[in-house]
């Protein structure tokens, strides 16, 4: 799959939207992406999970709660590959556990998460998995608004790999 057909499936599920938005760090955006919109469009959800089971090996994955869920299913389904849940808080019952599912000490795991803005969800998400016991070196993001996600993700120790930035988003979208 190409760029264009990612970026084309995202903007037929209406996920991009043009006025002024309130982010989830604080800050405002005159642009926002719904993926809320993306991940409960089948054809664009197949597209990403697609789209990251050929950028993942024989490796666990880890989606962040809530965003990243729909994602990793998606992705763990189209690569055939385990994955866990790294939850943003602890829940009051249950386990109380942040990471959620199978984790072995020691065992390499890819974040898997819809947005980055600042990315900090990932950074948090790469704690809780660490913390954990697993080896995160890298995270999967649908699309990176360019707002210093990657760069925050590398002082974490880990790469991003987005699979669209904001700037060819915004740019495929004015097209349309």
């Amino acid at each position: 799959m190409t760029d264009d057909e990612l970026i084309s499936a995202l903007v037929a599920a209406d996920a991009v939207r043009f006025g002024e938005f309130e982010l989830s760090h604080g800050g405002t955006s005159e642009y926002y992406v719904d993926k809320y919109l993306f991940e409960t469009d089948v054809d664009c959800l197949r597209q990403i999970g697609d789209a990251f089971a050929e950028r993942v090996e024989d490796t666990k994955l880890a989606g962040v709660a809530l965003g990243g869920v729909p994602l990793v299913v998606a992705t763990a389904l189209a690569a055939d590959l385990p994955y866990v849940i790294a939850r943003k808080q602890q829940k009051e019952y249950g386990t109380a556990n942040l990471v959620e599912g199978r984790l072995d000490e020691g065992e390499e795991v890819v974040v898997v998460e819809d947005i980055a803005t600042t990315g900090q969800s990932a950074v948090d998400a790469v704690e809780a998995l660490r913390d954990a016991g697993a080896v995160v070196n890298r995270a999967l993001i649908v699309v990176d608004r360019e707002e210093g996600g990657r760069e925050n993700l590398a002082d974490a120790g880990v790469e991003m790999e987005a699979l669209v930035t904001a700037s060819d988003l915004l740019s495929h979208a004015d097209d349309a």
